[in-house]
């Protein structure tokens, strides 16, 4: 946000993510925030901060795919599953290190998502959404049903370790998933406002128009879900070595569902808005967590069922609202605030 009045001067300052003073003070404060949380914050914040961190990692590489390519993918929950298997087989069976083998579960699931990838060429819309529920079936189907995998009894891979230090709890471990993170969002930050960025949102707008300025559809779209199924994997894989425990139904079309859902929310087309997005869907979900024991002791003719079912209704009721009142997403109601607060104290 630029106050009234603030204008560049050069093209460096046009480009810079941190424009202003302002902007520097409020990222070296939120970083000292976030990495200085497990020191005061209680076990709970800790986890759900975990927790949202490896969403926002999944949601950002369906952003890219979606938000700004303009491809439907619902694939992305099995794409996680790749990348956490990956890294739970190469740490657990083969002994690597879990920073060698988080890389590798990107690349492997970026590979694997080629083949969602491959139809986007010819189908579109309606079409490859199908294809890509095709996937998440497929994968979800070979998992327990492959010996490397652990079947249905899953895979239980080891704590990341430097030397003798064993980051075995959520506090230690934490520090690796925020890292990831930052780093994982300044990468998609900078991605969009590049040539291939410029390339996807031309594509999503007219992939016609697109095709005729001589952008390559195929070799951008393959891209595109490469580096979507590259982030899964990465949030897959420190999934897994924060649960420390790897199995299929971890990985659902419901949570797919709920990352598209994220999307939706937030707002397509904008880094900011997978914050908005997974942040706002997962305390709306604390705390109907929080809310449901108190409904079903509060009024007992509601029985148990709804009550525990009443996370997944909130979801439906919640995305319905923002479909309808809102379809740009929490990251346009961002911008126009952005926007009357360059202009303060004028009112045009």
């Amino acid at each position: 946000m630029r106050p009234c009045g603030t204008f560049d001067e050069r093209y460096s300052q046009d480009m810079a993510i941190f424009r202003i003073k302002r902007h520097w003070v409020a990222l070296i404060g939120a970083l000292i925030f976030l990495y200085t949380f497990p020191l005061y914050g209680s076990y709970y914040f800790i986890s759900l901060l975990n927790s949202i961190s490896i969403t926002v990692i999944i949601v950002l590489g369906l952003q890219l795919v979606s938000g700004y390519c303009g491809q439907i993918s619902f694939g992305q929950a099995a794409f996680m599953a790749v990348g956490a298997y990956t890294s739970a087989i190469l740490t657990g069976k083969f002994g690597l290190s879990f920073f060698i083998a988080l890389p590798i579960s990107g690349i492997v699931a970026g590979l694997i998502g080629l083949g969602g990838g491959a139809p986007s060429l010819r189908i579109k819309g309606f079409y490859l959404a199908m294809a890509t529920i095709a996937i998440h079936f497929v994968i979800m189907w070979l998992i327990p049903h492959l010996d490397i995998t652990g079947k249905t009894q899953g895979l239980h891979p080891p704590p990341p370790q430097i030397g003798s230090y064993v980051f075995d709890s959520d506090e230690k471990i934490y520090y690796i998933i925020i890292t990831v993170m930052l780093l994982m969002t300044f990468g998609a930050r900078n991605m969009v406002r590049t040539r291939v960025g410029r390339a996807f949102v031309a594509i999503r707008d007219n992939d016609l128009a697109a095709e005729v300025m001589g952008i390559e559809l195929y070799r951008y779209k393959l891209l595109a879900f490469f580096i979507s199924c590259f982030y899964a994997g990465i949030a897959g894989s420190l999934w897994a070595h924060w649960i420390q425990m790897v199995h299929p139904e971890q990985f659902t079309l419901l949570h797919a569902l709920n990352y598209i859902g994220m999307l939706i929310v937030g707002g397509g087309g904008s880094i900011p808005g997978v914050f908005f997005g997974v942040i706002f869907l997962r305390l709306l979900e604390e705390g109907v967590m929080f809310a449901a024991p108190l409904l079903a002791s509060a009024f007992p003719w509601i029985g148990i069922h709804p009550a525990a079912s009443m996370s997944v209704s909130v979801f439906g009721v919640v995305l319905i609202l923002f479909l309808i009142f809102e379809p740009r997403g929490l990251a346009h109601r961002w911008e126009i605030f952005k926007a009357s607060y360059r202009l303060y104290p004028f009112s045009h």
